[in-house]
């Protein structure tokens, strides 16, 4: 049974779903149009399973969703207003100190 999660339960499934880049990168494509795993791992260059990983992350935080279609399976956003929110987030600017802490910041294209 689904229930309605309370908006910071909301909020900590969203952050967890953004916290990894390729998670962003499979949202950011889903943002576009639904797709089925093959096309995505082969769009994103990642492997299958690799993929189904973090596509299990995804549908575990709320976010995407797996529709049946014969002896596939399409994923897409679970509600049409994460592609608005995830236009909005890109179009955020951050103010990022200059002097950053991470030491992999650029290797790791973190921080």
């Amino acid at each position: 049974m689904l229930t309605i999660a309370s908006d910071i339960d909301a909020l900590a499934r969203f952050g967890r779903a953004l916290a990894d880049p390729i998670r962003c990168r499979i949202l950011l494509a889903l943002r576009k149009a639904p797709a089925h795993p093959a096309d995505l791992a082969e769009e994103l260059d990642i492997s299958r399973t690799r993929l189904s990983n973090h596509l299990a992350c995804l549908r575990d935080c709320g976010i995407v969703v797996a529709v049946p279609e014969g002896r596939r399976v399409r994923y897409e956003l679970a509600d049409a207003r994460l592609g608005g929110a995830l236009d909005d987030l890109c179009g955020v600017v951050l103010a990022v100190e200059a002097d950053r802490t991470c030491p992999d910041a650029d290797e790791k294209g973190c921080c």
